[in-house]
This record gives C-alpha cells, structure tokens and sequence, in this order.
C-alpha cells in the first residue's frame, strides 16, 4: 500500500449549508475546491467537523459526493462513515468505496459503553462493507467515551485493512504507542490541533484537524518546517496558531459556526451557518470573531 499519500495536512471538512439549513452541492464543492487551492494533503470528510452526528446517511452521501467531484482525484480523501448503528454505518462505507475514496475512518459507537469486543466487530464489520479500501480507528476519547487501548488496538490489526488511527487523545505519547505497535507500514495522524508539532515529532505522520480549514497555510508552514527539522520555527507558528483557537473558543457560538463565519470574512466563501442543537453567532459574539480572524490575516502574513 502506498502510505505517502495519507503523509501531510489534511483540513477536516466542514458542513456547507444553504440558507434553509440543507446541504449544499455548490458550497460543499466550493470549500474544497479552495482547500485543494491551499495546497493541502487531502481531507476528512464527515467528522467532527463535518457535523456528522446531526445528519443523515443521505445528507452525508450528497457531501461526499460532491467533495470527490470537486477534487477529481486531485487529493486523498478519507470519508469518516461512522453511524451509532452497524447498518447505516456499512451502507456510508460501502458508499464511500463506490465513490473512490482513498480510505474510510470511524468512531466507536457512542452512548452505550460496549465491550471491546462488540466495539472490534462494529469496526470490522463496517471495513468489511468496504473490503478494497482500508480503515482509520479514530480514537476521541473525550467525546466517544471510549478509548482505544492498546488490546483493543491489536485485536484491530488482525484486520489487513486497517491503515492505522487518527488520534485526537490529549496524551501525546498515545501516537508514540500506536506507531510502535503497527510498524512502519501504517499510518497515525495527529488530532488535536493545538499540539500538531509535539504530535508530529512523536511519531505521528500528518494531521487532521478542525480549525486547518481557516488557516491552511499555518499548518502546511509548520509541516514544512518540522520535514525540515527546523523545531523552532514551526514552535512559533504553533504558538500563533494556538492563541488563534484560543481566541475563538471565547465566543458563545460553537466553534464551528466562528470558523465559518472567519471564512466569510477572510475568504469571501458562504458555507453557512452550523445545524441545531449546535448553537450559533450572537451578537457578541462578533467582535472575537473578527479579532480571531484579523489574527489569522496577520499570521499568514508574517510567512512571506
């Protein structure tokens, strides 16, 4: 398997509604469109970020399938297809095979805590669903409730599908566990996006992350550094980068809804705004928004 595609930055995509709240081809198609532009590795489709939890199986087909019209086989793309059910989570990753992707990646199930050995046949039977095309464990334990131990981790390497794991646990040393117990051959990204330096110099091979969307080219510099071996330099970025999420975490909206917004404001591209329950932009809120998104202006700035 050629593993060097799954090696760089990898934006996790957003949802891109339109104005009645539906997903949109056209805007789905524009934001990766502009995210290819950028120069990034590839893109996470159907995550966090992509609001996946508060669609349905068909909302998340039509955006998969309008990001792989849009990239053309110019990018790798990995479709998260994680449902809280086996059967719809098999019906996304066959789907997502149909449609080319260069990997699928998956949640455990969440709300009830299964055994690991429930949770090992969810994993297998959804990669069975889409035997010519290889698994991602995503391992968000803050969130899922369930983390990836390392028995359940080698239980999970039986399968010849399994690529590796993007892990967004707040450990560090987590990539440093799974990179050794894989080997070589499979791939570990790094999920928190505040940490992307430590992640990467621990073993990790690329990142995927939620806010790389609104500032690409702060993540690609640091990639580009760190391949280079100059630590400093990508530390100081990182320090930009972070006091950037920081500052739009302030806002009440959810965090997605500002990264939206800031793209509004910097890039001129109408996604818009976040599904419900999730909360959006209130007045208040605009302020920090604009602040967040003149700090990403100037930190990009300061590359040239």
């Amino acid at each position: 398997m050629n593993t060097e595609k799954f090696k760089g930055v990898f934006p996790a995509f957003y949802a891109c509604y339109d104005d009645n709240g539906e997903i949109s081809a056209e805007r789905t198609q524009l934001l990766a469109k502009h995210l290819m532009e950028k120069g990034v590795k590839g893109l996470y489709v159907g995550g966090s970020s992509g609001e996946c939890i508060y669609q349905s199986v068909e909302d998340r087909k039509k955006i998969l399938e309008n990001v792989m019209k849009a990239v053309k086989g110019k990018l790798t793309i990995i479709a998260h297809v994680a449902c809280n059910n086996t059967k719809d989570s098999c019906e996304l990753a066959a789907h997502a095979e149909s449609q080319g992707v260069d990997a699928i990646a998956a949640i455990p199930p969440i709300y009830f805590h299964l055994p690991e050995y429930a949770i090992a046949e969810y994993w297998n039977d959804i990669s069975a669903a889409a035997p010519n095309t290889p698994f991602i464990i995503y391992n968000i334990p803050q969130l899922s409730g369930t983390i990836l131990t390392m028995s359940l981790y080698k239980n999970m390497l039986k399968n010849p599908n399994v690529l590796g794991v993007k892990n967004s646990s707040i450990a560090t040393q987590d990539i440093q566990m799974f990179k050794t117990e894989a080997g070589k051959d499979h791939i570990v990204f790094n999920g928190p996006d505040e940490q992307f330096i430590s992640g990467r110099a621990i073993g990790a091979d690329g990142g995927i992350g939620g806010t790389y969307a609104v500032m690409p080219e702060l993540f690609l510099k640091m990639n580009e550094f760190l391949e280079e071996g100059k630590m400093k330099e990508a530390l100081e970025i990182q320090n930009k980068a972070d006091a950037i999420i920081y500052k739009m975490c302030e806002a009440h909206g959810n965090l997605y809804a500002v990264m939206k917004e800031i793209l509004r404001i910097n890039e001129n591209i109408d996604i818009g705004n976040v599904r419900k329950p999730l909360p959006g932009l209130i007045p208040e809120d605009i302020p920090i928004v604009e602040e967040a998104a003149k700090m990403i202006r100037d930190a990009i700035s300061e590359l040239q």
